[in-house]
């Protein structure tokens, strides 16, 4: 078990993770440290009320990404006949001997 030690508004935290995620843990710490100048001037001094801040800010984020349509997904059936027939007649073309001109 492996410990990193985060440093989020000016205080550090010690963490414990599996061995090899000491990277994504300091950048998930990073993303903490980034939020909370905002959170700690709403929080009036109160460190507890910044982290709860920064949980709902993060947790914002998260419900706006599920939310939103994956990329790529609005592909309207008939973009997908128009992309078959294409394929099929390039399929087609492959398959005819090369011309001897």
């Amino acid at each position: 078990m492996a410990e990193v030690t985060l440093s989020i508004g000016g205080r550090a935290y010690a963490v414990a993770c599996r061995d090899g995620e000491e990277t994504r843990v300091r950048m998930l710490g990073e993303m903490l440290d980034s939020r909370w100048t905002s959170a700690a001037r709403v929080a009036g001094g109160s460190a507890e009320r910044a982290m709860l801040l920064i949980a709902l800010m993060l947790a914002d984020d998260l419900d706006e990404a599920q939310r939103r349509p994956p990329q790529g997904a609005a592909v309207s059936e008939d973009a997908l006949g128009r992309i078959a027939d294409r394929l099929e007649s390039l399929a087609a073309a492959l398959e005819q001997p090369p011309s001897t001109s």
